[in-house]
């Protein structure tokens, strides 16, 4: 008789095994990724950062690529890619921020350059000869 309930326990093993299978399947299926809100906000507000900067004169590349990346992160959102959308939103941040910094670097060098010219033309009206009389 002890060989008869063999049958019976192997079957339980199986439906145990099948039940925590299913049961780790769903708990995945619950836990994917959410979307990449802080990410996308950051993209968001460094390209308008970058905007203000006016670093569409100075680093246009780094700013379209910034909003391109961001256009694509909302994509891969709306196709529930969330992993790849948070890459992306964080390639757009990273774009962004470099065009402001490109953007500082070009207007502090215009400044510079202003003020060599001014400190040239002030060297050059004190070597002057001048008229003493």
């Amino acid at each position: 008789m002890h060989n008869l309930n063999r049958p019976h326990s192997s079957i339980r093993l199986v439906t145990g095994v099948c039940l925590v299978g299913a049961i780790l399947l769903l708990t995945a299926c619950a836990t994917a990724p959410k979307a990449p809100n802080a990410a996308l906000s950051e993209a968001r507000v460094a390209i308008s950062t970058a905007e203000k900067a006016d670093a569409s004169r100075y680093a246009g590349p780094d700013l379209i690529e910034a909003r391109e990346k961001l256009v694509q992160a909302d994509n891969a959102v709306k196709d529930e890619r969330m992993i790849q959308a948070d890459r992306l939103a964080q390639q757009s941040r990273i774009a962004a921020e470099l065009a402001t910094a490109r953007t500082e670097t070009a207007k502090a060098e215009a400044v510079n350059a202003e003020l060599s010219k001014g400190l040239d033309a002030l060297n050059e009206e004190l070597n002057r000869p001048g008229d003493e009389g």
